[in-house]
C-alpha cells in the first residue's frame, strides 16, 4: 500500500492551541513524529513500546483500531491507540482476559503526552476522547490494558486490576493488567478538565 504525504484526519476536539484528531489514514509526514514521542515509553514499557514505520501501519491505519493524536499549534505532542483485544491473539498474556473473544474490550496499545505538555490537561482531554468515543462509537464495554503497579486509583470503582507481570517484557518492573468499565460515564472519571469543544 502506497501511503500519502499527508495524515487524513477527522478533529473531535479542540480549543485554540490543541486538537484532537481521530486518524483515518496514516501520511508519511507524522511518521517521524510518532516514532520520536514513542521512545518515551521504551523507559517504562520497553523496547517494544517504540513506534516503527511498521507498528505505525498496523495500528494506525487499520479499521479496527481507534487511533488519535493530540496537536498543539498544529505539531503532534501526543497519542493514544486503542485495539480490540482479539486482534492481540499472538499475545500469550490476552487469553488470562476472560473477555476475550467477546468483541467488547478495547486494549490500550500505547498512551503518551511529551513531558512538558504533562501539567496542561491535554492528557486526560486525550483520554476522555478515547473513553468516550470506545463507547459511544464503537460500543466497547471495556477498556484494558497494562501501567504500572500501584498507579492505579484503588477508589475507582470502575477499574479492576486483573492480574499482574512480574517482569513486564524483560523490563524488570511489576505492572498490572486492569480492566475500566465503561458502564459508567467516562466524564465522570476526569474532573477538572480545561474547557474543550468536542466536534462529535
Amino acid at each position: 500500500m502506497d501511503y500519502l504525504n499527508e495524515s487524513i484526519t477527522k478533529v473531535i476536539a479542540e480549543t485554540n492551541v490543541f486538537k484532537i484528531e481521530k486518524i483515518e489514514s496514516i501520511g508519511k509526514n507524522d511518521f517521524p513524529k510518532l516514532i520520536e514521542i514513542s521512545l518515551h515509553l521504551a523507559k517504562e514499557f520497553g523496547r517494544e513500546a517504540i513506534l516503527t514505520k511498521d507498528t505505525i501501519r498496523k495500528y494506525f491505519n487499520t479499521e479496527k483500531s481507534l487511533p488519535f493524536v493530540a496537536r498543539y499549534q498544529g505539531e503532534i505532542i501526543g497519542f493514544i491507540i486503542g485495539i480490540p483485544l482479539e486482534s492481540l491473539e499472538n499475545q500469550q498474556w490476552v487469553f488470562r482476559d476472560e473477555f476475550y473473544g467477546k468483541g467488547t474490550t478495547l486494549y490500550t496499545y500505547a498512551f503518551v503526552i511529551m513531558e512538558k505538555y504533562k501539567s496542561n490537561g491535554y492528557a486526560k482531554m486525550l483520554k476522555r476522547v478515547y473513553l468516550s468515543w470506545a463507547k459511544n462509537r464503537r460500543n466497547f464495554q471495556f477498556i484494558s490494558g497494562h501501567i504500572k503497579s500501584g498507579v492505579v486509583n484503588n477508589k475507582d470503582s470502575s477499574i479492576k486490576i486483573i492480574y499482574q507481570e512480574e517482569n513486564w517484557k524483560g523490563t524488570g518492573k511489576k505492572f498490572d493488567y486492569y480492566r475500566r468499565s465503561l458502564e459508567t460515564n467516562p466524564e465522570l472519571y476526569l474532573v477538572n478538565n480545561p474547557p474543550i469543544e468536542t466536534t462529535f
